[in-house]
This record gives structure tokens, C-alpha cells and sequence, in this order.
């Protein structure tokens, strides 16, 4: 579980072995996935699944997105969020029903009892053109893209944006292929999960908040576990993630570290795996602890509900201020 507090002065954007701190996620060098050593491969395997075992939580570095492609992309991102809101409302995500473009702040609620969520981002996928089964199947997240058309050098941003998404969807590949031997089958056994997959890209902007502003109502996101598969996150300079330790139930900083990808396991790989990393992922005589579901419908339940907290928050909210409003005309009269 995860949660992004926005306490700090500064702004923060992102685009998901040594210790960081005491309890925090390691930091796992992944280059042995690419390289010939297999006694450091299965020292990186055996470390993947202490993570796994402890709060599913990891930090990797040497992977094979290029630095010079982190930066541009993180440059991309500045110069969509810097856009007047007009602008970026032009491409709005409720413009279609597969989560492609524009995300207003407050539009999301992932924790009970906060309010909704300062932060506001650009969702992004695979191009599935109208034509497409995926498209005309409904789905989930398949649709095209809508890109930006007042930014500036839009055809560069299209182009970089897109590359780097491909970039990290094959990270993501690779990352699945070590958690697959953590399971002590095949790397190759998450490879159909994968093949013709559409995975969903978010750039993300948290403002900066007052030091003095209510925490639990103006968080950049609240507490939550990630709806999918498997996460990767790339932080900027600007710090603000923390992780929950299973252990001690203290929630710990985890610090930026340039170029490094934060991975996190999200809900459908811990139902895949019955809340277990063991091989088979059932003790003999366990009975699943889930029924079967697909994938759409528990993302898509995942959605409604975040959302839908959101939208049932500020409507109570404008009900209350409705209901004050005589009150105070009365007290100025």
C-alpha cells in the first residue's frame, strides 16, 4: 500500500543491493536480467521475492530506459501541465469511455475519509485505432490517444511520449519474467498475459500544497493499493511517496533516486496469486481466497468505485454549502 502526501512547498510530477533507509523498499541493481551471471540473477530473484513476501515493494536500477528518454519524457510532462486549464480540458477523459486523455484535479477518491485527490494527469496507451477489435469489443483502456494540440512541438511530444511508453511496457515484461521465477516457474509464464497487452501510461502532476493546509483532505493521493498487474513509477526530484512497512505498519519515505523505477505489485497479481508468492500459490488443501474474475471487470470495478467517491464527495459537498448559504445571507443581512 502506497500513498503520495502533498505537504511539501514544491510541485511534484511523475510518470511506477543497497537500502534507501531502514524498512524502505531496496534498491535491487536489475541488470543481471540482461547479462550472463546467473549466480547474481538468482541473487536479484531471491531478493524479488523477499519483497514480494514483505509489502511488494522494490526499487530498480540498472534497466535499459535510456536516461536521456527519462528526461525527455519528464520534459513532455512539464510542458502539458504548464498549459492553461482550457487547454488541457480540450482532450478531457470523459470525452470516451476508455480513459484516454486528460484528468482534472479532484476527479479521484482512493481513500475513505480524505477528500479527493490533488493531482491531475494525462492517460496514455497503446494507439487503438476505431477500427480495432479491442475497440469495437469495448475493451478496457482501448481507444486512441487524445494528444495535445497547443503544446509546443506537439509532433515531438507524440513521438516521445510513445516511445518511451513502449520502453517501459518492455521493462514491465522483464520485471514479470523475474516475479515468474520468484513463483519457481518459467520466466516466460507470464508471456501470453502480455502479448497484444494494452497497458495504461499516466503522467502526473501534484501541485504544491500550504504547509498549514488539512493533510487528510488535500493529499496528492491517498493511501491505496494499485489496481492492476505491476506498477512503474518514475519520480522527479520532488519527494512525497510514502510505502507502508508490513512489519512495523509505518508508513516510510521513499526518497527519489535518479533514474531508478519504484515497482509495486498491484491487486490482480496479488488475487492471481491467492495474497502469495510460493510456487503454485496454494499451500496443499488451501482453498482459493478469491473467485474467478476477469481482468476488465475487477479494473473496471476498481474504477467505479474511486471515482464514484469522488463525484458522491463533492456533490455532499455542495449540498452542505447550499444549505449554509441563507444562514450566512441572514448573518450579513
Amino acid at each position: 500500500m502506497l500513498k503520495e502526501l502533498k505537504e511539501q512547498t514544491e510541485e511534484s510530477k511523475s510518470v511506477n543491493i543497497s537500502m534507501a533507509s531502514p524498512n524502505a523498499p531496496p534498491i535491487l541493481d536489475f541488470s543481471p536480467v540482461y547479462g550472463d551471471d546467473s549466480q547474481a540473477k538468482a541473487k536479484l530473484v531471491e531478493a524479488v521475492r523477499n519483497c514480494c513476501h514483505h509489502n511488494g515493494f522494490f526499487q530498480i536500477t540498472g534497466h535499459r530506459v535510456p536516461s536521456e528518454l527519462q528526461r525527455r519524457v519528464m520534459n513532455c510532462s512539464k510542458r502539458f501541465f504548464d498549459l492553461p486549464l482550457e487547454e488541457k480540458l480540450q482532450i478531457d477523459k470523459n470525452n470516451n469511455s476508455f480513459n484516454r486523455g486528460y484528468e482534472l484535479l479532484r476527479s479521484q477518491m482512493l481513500e475513505v475519509g480524505t477528500g479527493p485527490e490533488l493531482k491531475e494527469g494525462l492517460y496514455i496507451g497503446e494507439e487503438i485505432p476505431t477500427d480495432h477489435p479491442y475497440y469495437l469489443q469495448k475493451k478496457l483502456n482501448s481507444g486512441p490517444n487524445q494528444w495535445p494540440q497547443t503544446v509546443s512541438d506537439k509532433d515531438e511530444f507524440q513521438k516521445t511520449t510513445m516511445e518511451y511508453y513502449h520502453a517501459v511496457f518492455e521493462l514491465a515484461k522483464d520485471v514479470l519474467c523475474i516475479l515468474a521465477l520468484t513463483l519457481g516457474v518459467e520466466s516466460s509464464f507470464f508471456d501470453p498475459l502480455t502479448d497484444g497487452a494494452v497497458a495504461t501510461m499516466r503522467m502526473l502532476h501534484y501541485p504544491a500544497q500550504p504547509k498549514d493546509e488539512d493533510e487528510r483532505l488535500n493529499r496528492g493521493i491517498g493511501a491505496h493499493t494499485d489496481f492492476g498487474m505491476v506498477t512503474l513509477l518514475l519520480q522527479d526530484e520532488v519527494d512525497g511517496l510514502q510505502v507502508l512497512d508490513a512489519a512495523t505498519g509505518q508508513w516510510i519515505d521513499v526518497k527519489p533516486v535518479p533514474g531508478a523505477y519504484v515497482v509495486n505489485l498491484g491487486d490482480l497479481f496479488m488475487r492471481m496469486a491467492n495474497d502469495n508468492c510460493l510456487p503454485n500459490c496454494q499451500e496443499p488443501g488451501e482453498a482459493a481466497k478469491y473467485p474467478p474474475i476477469t481482468v476488465q471487470e475487477m479494473v473496471t470495478a476498481s474504477y467505479k468505485e474511486s471515482y464514484g467517491r469522488a463525484e458522491k464527495y463533492k456533490k455532499e459537498f455542495e449540498m452542505k454549502k447550499q444549505e449554509q448559504a441563507p444562514v450566512m445571507a441572514a448573518v450579513r443581512a
